[in-house]
């Protein structure tokens, strides 16, 4: 054995874990971490912990920078070797170092953890335990770490992740300062070796860290030689090979000529990854807005189109000092369906990138991007998921708060504000249903058309300034459309005394209405619903008492006759030309509620029999309809053709109220017969049906059922 050889095996040492680190290992690769990819960003944040140490303890002695004064991360991808290298410039290690903070961890408290988690204690405690390095062996079946320390000298970590690992002086290439780590990564997975990859988890997990993040990449690409370099090329090539070469020469020799002139070259590139934009903790109270603006927008994962918001904050709350970027894209199509947008930075490192996480900002205002950067927030030991801490409500409380803060400021503009508007009006609505602290205020954000404003939607607090001196409530109407709700014969009667109407057309606004129960002082009444009380002078009074009298026979016959398909007959104070309406009780839900239910693909049935609307019949006694029918009514109660116009009057005050029928095909069918008296055609006369065609068309079935039923309404 060569002299050297039998040095550096003189020189290895080994080392056996403690066995609680054996434990923790296990318990690390199998448990701890949700995804492969996160072992790069762990390992990435231990350089950059490494390199604002040597930072720092130049600060006190610049010649600690004398080994290397550039402070960088490279990452170097070798799939012929099937390694992936990480280098820092950093403090380095030592070879104590190595072996307690890579071999038994002791001062990191990791037996008393596991003594603690054996106990039954919280896993989410373990954030303050340094076991990211272990990570790595998720990918790796064997790492390399060689490092070098200001006042050591280099060496040599390695280990298969079993029970030991060796310790050795480094011969090799030195380093000058700093760690490189070497992971010999699993056949299966070679992925990460790719550069697409790498970038893809950098810029997922690393793109705040303060430091520069290189990746060493090659790129292949054809050079074209000269004639000289082609032949000395075809030389090279005829020394290698020690056998007689014949060559051929024809029409292909030109060409062959030619592709030797050309030949790959391999050429390594160091394109740099990560953001340069995350502001140190000494420069925050110095932040351009410009700075700002490429902070929060280096966080969106896709280009923002259309006008790009942004603002910052600096919350102060104790010991709590975190700047707080905010980036408001154009929303989604579906409120339900947008993504997670916002990021949180724990000293570098971007966490919370689920759809689920709540800990930063609420469900309504999940369009906002932005980036909450902070020192303070506890990670879990996996550093995927903050753990629950007051400073969080702090930050959640005030990231609404400026938010609000911003809707306000872009409202003053009313063309800006309108093209904004169109797009998170419903996460704005969603809030006023889920946000009770902050209601009053997204309530002044809110952007209705009414029966006076024209084409221009208008603001609540716009249509309290218009309301008149004894207007006690706020008059609004749900709808499937604006030229539904505007036609509706609910808005009759409160148009004519000159009363403005809120026109509600979107299918979560009945959710807002049913939290929003007053603005300003003032009560929202549905025009749809029972109870409306419009103000009335004595005369209006006498008038409306002497009908109530006067149809009382009416509205009893009616009653009779519609049975249990309504709940009571009155006499209406809200129709002005229909003669007729359907109205629901106050505390139900109302034709467009009850529409919006049905239409629901998961709805519950079992909810429609008590929820679904109470209806109350309501006439109109200056209709000539209603009084004629009265006439008829007070002649002979028991009139078949009084029946059948109660009947047909219901049916159709039940469309033109927004509600569905229940057997429309019999509703066709009195229309039908209506035509036919309208036309003169005898109602008993047989429709003609060519003969060729009678022996060949099957009996219906259930035409004795039908015809019984028309005998019913007669």
């Amino acid at each position: 054995m060569p002299e050297e050889m039998q040095t550096d095996v003189a020189e290895v040492e080994t080392f056996a874990f403690q066995a609680e680190i054996a434990q923790l290992m296990s318990l690390i690769i199998n448990t701890f971490y949700s995804n492969k990819e996160i072992f790069l960003r762990e390992l990435i944040s231990n350089s950059s912990d490494a390199l604002d140490k040597i930072r720092y303890e130049s600060l006190t002695d610049p010649s600690k920078l004398d080994s290397g004064k550039e402070l960088y991360i490279k990452i170097i991808p070798n799939k012929s070797e099937g390694t992936l290298t990480l280098i820092d410039t950093g403090i380095g290690m030592t070879k104590a170092d190595l072996v307690n903070n890579l071999g038994t961890i002791a001062k990191s408290g990791t037996k008393a953890f596991m003594e603690a988690l054996q106990a039954g204690a919280d896993i989410s405690m373990i954030g303050q335990f340094g076991v990211g390095f272990y990570s790595c062996y998720l990918v790796a079946d064997r790492v390399t770490v060689h490092s070098k320390h200001n006042d050591d000298e280099q060496y040599v970590w390695e280990s298969s992740a079993g029970g030991s690992f060796t310790v050795r002086p480094d011969h090799g290439e030195p380093l000058g300062r700093g760690t490189q780590i070497v992971l010999h990564i699993k056949e299966d997975l070679t992925e990460y070796l790719e550069e697409h990859k790498i970038k893809e988890i950098v810029k997922k997990h690393s793109q705040f860290i303060g430091y520069p993040i290189k990746l060493l990449v090659e790129k292949e690409r054809e050079k074209e030689l000269s004639d000289d370099e082609a032949e000395e090329e075809k030389k090279e090539e005829e020394k290698e090979d020690d056998k007689p070469k014949i060559e051929d020469v024809g029409e292909d020799d030109e060409e062959d000529k030619k592709d030797r002139r050309r030949r790959r070259l391999s050429k390594r590139s160091t394109p740099r990854m990560g953001s340069s934009t995350r502001p140190s903790p000494s420069g925050r109270a110095t932040l351009t807005t410009s700075l700002r603006k490429n902070t929060v927008t280096s966080t969106s994962p896709s280009p923002t189109t259309g006008k790009t918001i942004s603002l910052s904050s600096t919350l102060s709350e104790g010991q709590l000092e975190s700047e707080l970027y905010y980036l408001s894209p154009p929303a989604p199509s579906t409120v339900r369906e947008q993504k997670r947008r916002t990021t949180s930075v724990v000293r570098g490192q971007g966490i919370n990138h689920g759809t689920t996480t709540r800990t930063s900002s609420p469900e309504y205002l999940n369009f906002i991007k932005g980036v909450v950067d902070s020192e303070d927030l506890p990670l879990n030991i996996s550093r995927e998921m903050l753990q629950q801490n007051k400073i969080l409500k702090v930050i959640r409380k005030n990231l609404v708060k400026k938010c609000l803060e911003l809707f306000e400021e872009l409202a003053e503009d009313k063309e800006n504000y309108k093209k904004y508007y169109e797009q998170f009006s419903k996460n704005l609505k969603l809030g006023i249903h889920e946000d009770s602290q902050n209601r009053s205020k997204l309530a002044d954000l809110l952007r209705y058309h009414t029966s006076a404003s024209g084409d221009e939607a208008c603001s609540l607090k716009e249509y309290a300034s218009r309301m008149k001196e004894n207007q006690k409530h706020i008059y609004y109407i749900t709808g499937e459309n604006r030229d539904q709700v505007a036609n509706s014969s609910f808005v009759e009667r409160v148009k004519k005394r000159g009363y403005e109407v809120v026109y509600m057309t979107e299918p979560i606004d009945e959710y807002v209405v049913q939290q929003m129960r007053e603005y300003d002082g003032k009560t929202l009444v549905s025009v749809t619903k029972e109870g409306l009380e419009l103000p009335e002078d004595e005369e209006e009074k006498k008038k409306r008492e002497e009908d109530k009298v006067k149809f009382e026979g009416l509205c009893k016959v009616m009653k009779n006759i519609l049975d249990n398909k309504v709940e009571k007959v009155v006499v209406s104070n809200r129709l002005v030309e229909s003669p007729c309406c359907i109205v629901t009780a106050q505390y139900g839900w109302s034709a467009n509620m009850e529409r919006i239910m049905k239409a629901q693909a998961l709805r519950d049935t079992s909810t429609m029999g008590y929820m679904a609307a109470k209806k109350h019949l309501e006439i109109n006694p200056d209709h000539s309809i209603v009084e004629t029918l009265r006439q008829k009514a007070e002649a002979d109660k028991n009139d078949k053709a009084v029946k059948d116009l109660v009947i047909l009057l219901y049916e159709t005050a039940l469309l033109s109220s927004g509600f569905a029928l229940d057997e429309p095909q019999v509703h066709a069918s009195r229309i039908y017969r209506m035509v036919k008296l309208g036309l003169g055609i005898d109602e008993d006369e047989p429709i003609q049906v060519e003969e060729a065609n009678v022996g060949d068309v099957p009996p219906l079935e259930g035409d004795a059922d039908d015809a019984s039923r028309m005998e019913e309404v007669e």
